[in-house]
């Protein structure tokens, strides 16, 4: 989208969406750290109380506002309206704007919030794109509103990066590329591992075609051409299919321990990740990632000036999260005991 500021500048907007750990936050660190010498103001929407996507963005020193506790397709909406023009008062000139839209979010909200008629003459989108995980896209089928989550924010997207190919293999990504000319027409696809796409790219200006809304999908035609109604449907409690569950200490985890556990987490959750005060290097943080039973601990930069504290969230089928037992497992690893978790 873009936003017409006082001075009557016009700042574009892309928005990054995707199922959870697709990789929209790798995605839009490698935007941020190009040679593009745009000064970049960024928007994090992160389901859980606590916004882990907000602490692992580099290079935006203060121009970033992190909406957490919802879902920027509905429950936040007004919020994430106040945090574009926000970011547009700031004394320093945002020349670009970069929404990372929580794993969970509908692009069909986001779509209707930003052609809202009060807005619509301030706010043009100029893109919109989607990050599939290609090796864990057909996870879960036990869970339906899955997949028809992940077809529409693919229907919604003018571009797919179809991220993690080489770990997916060739087989996997043909498969995944016949599921997709099944839905959809004319969609634009990027192959690649680790987000590695040039910003060129992802910051074309004009790109979004406001009259097309979305991607025509064979599936859901009646929807795809009519977003308004889509979005009175979208009306709805992100709870009814998912689930989060959090968990902060001061005290430092053994980070062998916590990858043990991670790995022993029930097939209901579909992402877990945070923050890590950990013994093996107490004076860096570690970055916890877990996608499906993919699990990676990376140390990184010190500490510096912030507290070390571990901050943990996970996301799973509503109902799925027995909160008592991941809260003892994981404060277990602080000493490095492990408790049971179900394999």
């Amino acid at each position: 989208m873009e936003i017409i500021d006082e001075a009557g500048r016009v700042v574009p907007v892309t928005i990054l969406t995707g199922f959870l750990g697709a990789g929209k936050t790798t995605l839009l660190n490698r935007i941020l750290t190009g040679g593009h010498g745009l000064r970049v103001g960024v928007l994090v929407n992160d389901f859980g109380s606590i916004n882990i996507d907000a602490q692992l963005v580099v290079g935006v020193d203060g121009n970033m506002m992190s909406l957490a506790n919802g879902c920027v397709c509905c429950q936040i909406r007004d919020d994430l309206i106040e945090s574009v023009a926000g970011l547009l008062e700031r004394p320093e000139t945002i020349e670009y704007i970069l929404l990372e839209a929580s794993g969970v979010a509908d692009p069909a909200g986001l779509f209707v919030t930003f052609n809202d008629p009060n807005v619509r003459d301030r706010i043009r989108l100029d893109s919109i794109i989607c990050v599939v995980d290609a090796d864990q896209v057909f996870a879960h089928p036990e869970y339906p509103p899955l997949i028809e989550l992940k077809l529409h924010q693919i229907g919604f997207a003018d571009m797919l990066i179809l991220n993690k190919v080489s770990l997916a293999g060739p087989e996997q990504v043909g498969n995944v590329r016949g599921w997709l000319d099944d839905h959809f027409n004319r969609l634009r696809i990027v192959e690649t591992d680790y987000c590695e796409v040039a910003y060129e790219i992802l910051l074309g200006v004009g790109r979004f075609d406001a009259a097309r809304g979305a991607v025509h999908s064979h599936a859901d035609e009646h929807t795809r051409s009519n977003p308004t109604r889509h979005h009175d449907d979208h009306g709805h409690d992100h709870s009814d299919v998912f689930s989060t569950w959090s968990y902060e200490t001061d005290e430092p985890l053994a980070l062998e321990a916590l990858r043990e556990a991670m790995r022993k987490l029930p097939g209901s959750i579909y992402r877990a990740k945070g923050v890590v005060y950990n013994t093996d290097e107490p004076h860096r943080r570690a970055v916890l990632q877990v996608v499906g039973r993919r699990v990676d601990i990376a140390l990184e930069q010190h500490w510096g000036e912030r507290t070390p504290r571990t901050q943990i969230v996970a996301i799973g089928a509503a109902g799925s999260i027995d909160a008592d037992l991941l809260e003892a497992t994981v404060t277990s690893c602080i000493t490095g005991a492990m408790s049971p978790l179900p394999k």
